[in-house]
Order: structure tokens, then C-alpha cells, then sequence
């Protein structure tokens, strides 16, 4: 994977499900399409038992690969956070790169932003292959530990502000990386134990306005 440069110096890199979705997407895909799997995998993650890329895996390839339009359709209904449009459009004003680091998958992101998906900067998810009976989990991104390893994706923008927006514990690594964090939920909470500092947020409205206040006034303490 090669690096990329970055004119405004500043980029925006954001967590997709119970971030960009006001619920959390893969987890009620579980819950739907794999049901009575997805507690037993929760509590072995929580436990420190499973990582996240192997219980991902372990129910994700449970699932017929004939169900992936039903899912894609079923991602598609839920509810984005207020204010996304208006804080691209905050972001375009400025230059400033908006970019999804989803530890889900690449169609139902692109299934739920729908139109929006044009506005972003760039996608990094995983795949689903639906070659075989059951869907089969890809991706170009993984680590040890991540489907997704959101820190190795935010290296290949080097030189640059990188700002992070998450609300779950599989955002800890992308806001340890980062030089400015938004952090709500889970996350927040993380980030309180571990002791880094972030900015806390309800929905990209108020994400806009801090954001704009930490860029004009950097000292600022919002």
C-alpha cells in the first residue's frame, strides 16, 4: 500500500457503525442474520478470548451467501447520526479529506450512505465474497487482531492533522494514533481509563462546531 499526500494538511478519519449509523449496524446484522450467535462472540470478546477479526469471521461465514442483497437492504434502513451532509459540507469548504474506517464491510456502508458514498475521500473495509454457499470474509487491511487495522490505514497518510471520530471499543487504536479525537460511548470511556484526551460528541452538528472552533482557535478548550 502506498502513502498519499494530503494538500489542506488536516484529514478526517471516521468509524462507520454506531458512528455514522445512530445504531450499531453489524451487530444488528448479527442479531438478524445469525441469530443466537452473536452473545456467545460478544462475551469471548469482552473476555479477551476472541479478537475481533476472529469472532467477526466465525459468525459472518455462518451466513448464506444467497442473504448478502437482504443484508446490504437491511444496513440500508437504518438511521444515520444527524447533521452527516452538513458536516461534508463543512469538510469541503476546507479541503479536509473525509475518510470511512469501517471494522465492517465495504457494501454495507456503501449501501447505507447510498449517494454520500460519492462525497467520501476513500473507503477502507472489508469484503464479502458471495461466490460460495456461505459468505467468506476479505480483506486487504487485517492484522492480528483487526478485520481492519485502522492505525496501518491512517499511516498511509503521512504528514498530515489526522483526526479521528469513533464511539466503540474497536476505535481505540484509530484514537491512539491520532492527533485529535471525537469520542462518544463506549469509547469515551476507554479513552477516559487509558488516559487520552479527546473531545466529546453527540452528532455531527456539534462535531461542525467543535471542530471549527479547535481549527480557528487551536488552543481553544471546548
Amino acid at each position: 500500500m502506498t502513502t498519499e499526500t494530503i494538500a489542506s494538511g488536516r484529514i478526517v478519519f471516521c468509524d462507520f457503525d454506531g458512528t455514522i449509523t445512530a445504531r450499531e449496524s453489524l451487530e444488528l446484522v448479527f442479531k438478524t442474520f445469525a441469530p443466537g450467535r452473536w452473545e456467545p462472540v460478544r462475551d469471548k470478546l469482552m473476555a479477551g478470548q476472541l479478537t475481533v477479526r476472529e469472532g467477526v469471521r466465525q459468525i459472518m461465514e455462518t451466513i448464506p451467501s444467497a442473504r448478502y442483497s437482504e443484508i446490504c437492504e437491511f444496513v440500508a434502513a437504518i438511521p444515520i447520526r444527524r447533521g452527516l451532509e452538513a458536516f461534508l459540507d463543512f469538510l469541503d469548504e476546507r479541503n479536509i479529506p473525509f475518510v470511512v474506517i469501517s471494522g465492517g464491510f465495504r457494501g454495507m456502508v456503501e449501501a447505507r450512505l447510498g449517494t454520500l458514498t460519492e462525497r467520501l475521500h476513500r473507503i477502507f473495509a472489508a469484503d464479502l465474497d458471495t461466490s460460495g454457499p456461505l459468505l467468506k470474509v476479505v480483506s486487504d487491511y487485517e492484522s492480528d487482531a483487526e478485520l481492519v487495522a485502522k492505525a496501518e490505514v491512517m499511516a498511509l497518510f503521512p504528514q498530515v492533522q489526522k483526526i479521528a471520530i469513533g464511539d466503540g471499543i474497536t476505535d481505540l487504536n484509530m484514537a491512539a494514533h491520532a492527533d485529535m479525537v471525537f469520542a462518544r460511548d463506549m469509547l469515551a470511556r476507554f479513552l477516559d481509563q487509558s488516559g487520552i484526551a479527546y473531545q466529546p460528541w453527540t452528532d455531527f452538528f456539534d462535531l461542525r462546531d467543535r471542530l471549527n472552533t479547535l481549527i480557528s482557535y487551536p488552543s481553544a478548550n471546548i
